[in-house]
């Protein structure tokens, strides 16, 4: 269950990583203001988050790529935003220049995200919408949506309703969306070599 918390006090992001607990078994984003208790992700969520991250993992290092995943990760959407992404890529070279990453495990920029994954769970508005707007914005080239249960919009993953995967890529400032169901292999252009269909991805298994 996602939990508002402090609703009547609005908090930017620098109040709100002030506030951010050391030590704690929930994970928490602002919302435009709002801290959004979230539970960490579980079952088949969890497992399809570490499969694609395992996935990812191998192919930077098959190809010595200069990035890697962190297991933690706060990055500013706006002002009065932040979010924890299910997943993410960093550039080794440009995460050097985040002031908040070696103590903290923040982001302030969109430079040195290569690709983010969001799991789509019962707040799937915020993945297809608020996120979305957010990782727009801060410029992130690639930006992966896994509706692995199809309950999503049907603006957004089409009727009738199929489990989906939704690949944004950046083109002139604005993401351009590919959508990927039934055993197809999915398209990267951060990792175009990649070899990796939705049943695999849907299942967490090869």
């Amino acid at each position: 269950m996602i939990q508002a918390l402090l609703k009547d006090n609005y908090l930017d992001f620098e109040e709100f990583i002030d506030w951010y607990p050391a030590s704690s078994e929930y994970q928490y984003e602002l919302h435009n203001g709002t801290i959004i208790k979230m539970p960490k992700p579980k079952g088949k969520h969890s497992e399809i988050a570490s499969f694609l991250i395992t996935e990812l993992t191998l192919e930077i290092r098959r190809l010595k790529l200069p990035y890697f995943a962190p297991k933690e990760c706060l990055i500013k959407g706006d002002r009065f935003s932040g979010y924890e992404p299910d997943g993410i890529i960093l550039d080794k070279k440009m995460v050097e220049n985040e002031p908040l990453w070696e103590t903290q495990s923040t982001l302030l920029a969109g430079k040195a995200v290569k690709l983010i994954i969001e799991v789509v769970s019962s707040n799937w508005s915020d993945d297809y919408a608020l996120k979305l707007d957010a990782y727009e914005n801060l410029g992130i080239k690639e930006y992966w949506i896994v509706d692995y249960l199809g309950i999503g919009g049907r603006k957004f993953i089409g009727y009738p309703k199929k489990p989906t995967l939704t690949i944004y890529t950046l083109d002139n400032g604005e993401y351009q969306g590919e959508k990927f169901r039934e055993n197809e292999f999915i398209k990267s252009t951060i990792f175009p070599e990649l070899n990796l269909n939705t049943e695999q991805i849907f299942s967490a298994d090869l």
